[in-house]
Order: C-alpha cells, then structure tokens, then sequence
C-alpha cells in the first residue's frame, strides 16, 4: 500500500437508502470504482460524507466497512474536526487508527477564531494525533480562512502535520503557500475546478468530491498532468467541468449523488437539513454525462 499522499484522492459520499439508512452496497461500489480507476487514496468523513448528521457508531462502521473494500490497496484518510478543540481532541484520543494513514482536520467554524487561534487549535491536536495531519481550509463553510502565513507557520513550527487541503478558491493564497513551504509539505487542491490550475503550478493533486461518479476521467486528467500532456489533460478538464461546477449549484453532497443515480451507483438520498437537488438540476446532470460521455 502506498503512504503518500498524493494524486487523487475522493472525498467519499455516504450513500443512503430510502429509508434513510446507510447503503453498504452503493458504498462498495463507490470504493470500488475509484480504487479500480486508479484514485491514490481515500477520504472518509469529510463533508461530503455528511459526517454531521452520522451517529458515532454510523462512523466506526462506515470506516471500518471502507477499510474492508478496500483491502488495504490504497490509504485512507479520515475526517476528524470541529470548533472544539478540547472536543476534537477527545474524539481523536477514542477513535481506532489502525489501517489510517492520516487525519484531515477542518478549522474550526462558527466562532471564528483568529489567526493565533487556529496556529493553536492545530498545534494541540497535531500533538495527539497519533498519524499525520492535514489542515482543511474551507473559508466559504467555515467563515473564516486559514491564511497563507499561518498555513506556513504551522509547517514550519509544528511537527506532525503533513499538508494542507486548500479550498480557499483563491489562486494567489495557493500560490504563496507553494513558494514558501518547507520541505514535503503537501499542497492539495480542495477544489474541483481548480485541481488542474494547481497542478500546473506544483499542487500536489485533490481531494475530489467528482471522482465519486467520475472517477475514470478525473484520474484521466490527473495522470496526464502528472505526466506533463497539457494537451489531453486540458481535453479531459473541458468534458468534466460543466459538470463538476453543476454537482455544486444546490449543494454538495445532493448534487454529486445526483449524478452517482444517473449512473446507476446509488441512489440520490440525503439526510436533512439536506434535501435532493431538483429535478430541473438532475435533467442538466443527464445532459451533460451524457454529452461528455463522462465515466
């Protein structure tokens, strides 16, 4: 199994059934096609696994259940965090490990802490984190943004942290992260649409919420940037974009389960306050898999 965490990794969805039940078998299939089409890694319990509305138990079961499809060929990164940090602590001192390769943790939303405050949040849970940490910036959910100076100040000065998923949305941010890290420090776009402009600047992949139901062409891209064919890599990015901006228009994750329906994965359920995107939204999904040929 490979440890580094790089490339493409997939922020899983939770599949649910109608009843609003987990589907192990939708989720199997999800595991399943993105490791069989050659995604690096895994992510569980992020946000678009809808994570907040997940008892404990629904969680361990979830991971575990992962764990066991996916056999041990890729590694799994697993969401943990909160505006806690006492909180945040806590879980990670309860939760199983084994078979983890790293801990992707959110700044702490709602209340906004400052600059100092989000250095110290990661400085205390990077200590008892047992695997590597990567901070998760996602300013436009969180309200608040881990900036490009305090991102390099916790990579300079705390041990333990591997990298950081950036979802800022601002190319420059990115930029000035990427020119001052030290070492090994991993810059992972946390972004679709923005996963090739940060290739092409030295970006380290993505965490993608597309690859769920496009995993072929998603690492279709990625391998041809990687290997420096701009040219087909760009060809793949025009079929997909349209649709990795749509699966947004009415939320992550309704949209992006929308299209696993279309193609026959699982089905479009969600748990509230989330509801089902409209079936005006569903219509241009089909349109555009269709039209793009998108796998």
């Amino acid at each position: 199994m490979k440890n580094n965490i790089t490339g493409v990794g997939v922020a899983l969805v939770t599949p649910f059934t109608e009843k609003g039940e987990i589907d192990y078998d939708g989720l199997a299939r999800i595991v399943t096609g993105a490791v069989d089409a050659g995604v690096d890694y895994l992510v569980a319990l992020g946000t678009t696994a809808e994570t907040p509305t997940l008892s404990w138990e629904e969680r361990d079961n979830i991971v575990a259940y992962i764990k066991k499809v996916n056999a041990g060929r890729v590694p799994i990164v697993v969401g943990l965090g909160g505006y806690s940090t006492r909180d945040v602590i806590d879980k990670i001192n309860k939760s199983d490990f084994e078979g983890i390769t790293a801990l992707l943790s959110v700044t702490p939303y709602y209340n906004k802490p400052t600059q100092e405050g989000l250095f110290r949040h990661y400085e205390a849970i990077a200590a008892e984190s047992p695997v590597p940490v990567v901070l998760y910036n996602v300013p436009g959910r969180t309200g608040v943004n881990l900036s490009a100076e305090t991102t390099l100040r916790i990579a300079e000065q705390i041990p333990n942290i591997l990298g950081i998923k950036e979802a800022c949305g601002l190319i420059p941010q990115m930029s000035r992260i990427l020119k001052y890290r030290p070492d090994g420090f991993k810059v992972i776009s946390g972004d679709d649409c923005l996963a090739l402009p940060l290739a092409a600047i030295g970006g380290d992949g993505v965490i993608s919420v597309a690859a769920n139901a496009f995993p072929v062409d998603f690492c279709e891209m990625a391998r041809a940037a990687e290997r420096g064919d701009n040219s087909a890599a760009s060809a793949i990015y025009m079929r997909l974009f349209e649709a990795m901006e749509t699966l947004f228009e009415e939320g992550n994750p309704a949209g992006v389960k929308a299209a696993l329906t279309i193609r026959g994965i699982c089905g479009p359920a969600v748990r509230l306050p989330l509801v089902e995107v409209s079936s005006a939204l569903y219509k241009k999904l089909e349109k555009l898999i269709a039209e793009n040929r998108l796998r």
